[in-house]
């Protein structure tokens, strides 16, 4: 079946001079050409639907990452799509509201290159921009659990995944969830998140993959490691793979290292324990 997009907010209304959101094509910091989206201001879904003679009845929302000022929405999205639903998994991706980028492309690369070298610029950006994004990942479980029926999809098999700025996402979903918006397990790959860690009682089970090189090493390494001892002390389930190669926002690129395989070991992880 063929992906179809989805309104997330169907009467959301948008500034009249917010920029036009653009697609192109940016270069990854190992020389990989891949698809990019920004200046999203209206956040959809795309919904990729499993062949019901595969289908398990599991869905995961996907959030991909782009330092909340881009998405990559190809090894980070569709790419990741595109695996999920060959074993029978749906797969929605969730284009959330990014910080807004000057149209030219020259002049928005230089802006992001200074603000991602910045730290607490980051910080205060993603902490201003939380809710933004927070409401657009909690309304997406929600809508993904409203279809269920028609999707043919569990309704407690909705998990949510992000990579990176989409890792922040994912762990905003983790933590500040209500009944109808809860995921069944969670996937911060790579993630970004500067706030306090508490999860809820029934928070879910939660799988994350990193790598030990990540050029924004110390911000990655302290979020894994926060939320593990968070997980941890809650005695809630947690599995954490760290390659001591892969770079950051390896997300589905391969180059023949052993973090090619983290979404097998998802996949695996998935199977045997999240759902259990």
């Amino acid at each position: 079946m063929q992906p179809f997009i989805l309104p997330l907010w169907p009467h959301l209304t948008v500034a009249a001079d917010a920029p036009a959101e653009q697609s192109f094509t940016g270069l990854s910091q190992t020389g990989i050409l891949f698809g990019q989206v920004r200046n999203v201001t209206v956040p959809t879904l795309t919904v990729y639907l499993p062949d019901p003679a595969v289908a398990t009845g599991t869905a995961v929302v996907i959030c991909p990452g782009g330092g909340y000022h881009i998405l990559a929405i190809d090894h980070e999205g569709h790419d990741v799509a595109r695996w999920l639903v060959s074993r029978g998994i749906a797969a929605i991706i969730l284009k959330y509201r990014l910080i807004p980028t000057p149209t030219d492309a020259a002049e928005h690369a230089a802006q992001l290159s200074a603000k991602l070298a910045d730290p607490q610029v980051m910080r205060q950006l993603a902490f201003a921009h939380d809710p933004l994004m927070r409401a657009d990942v909690l309304e997406a479980i929600r809508t993904v659990r409203q279809r269920a029926g028609e999707w043919h999809i569990n309704p407690q098999r909705i998990g949510v995944m992000g990579f990176s700025a989409g890792g922040h996402v994912t762990i905003s979903a983790m933590l500040h969830y209500d009944a109808e918006s809860r995921p069944n397990f969670a996937a911060p790959i790579y993630p970004v998140w500067f706030d306090a860690i508490v999860p809820q009682s029934d928070a879910p089970p939660v799988f994350m993959a990193l790598a030990n090189d990540d050029e924004f090493g110390a911000i990655i390494l302290n979020t894994v490691a926060r939320v593990t001892d968070a997980w941890q002390q809650a005695k809630l389930p947690i599995e954490v793979h760290a390659y001591s190669q892969g770079g950051h926002g390896f997300g589905m690129m391969r180059r023949n290292l052993p973090c090619d395989g983290w979404i097998d070991r998802f996949h695996e992880w998935l199977m045997t324990t999240a759902l259990r």
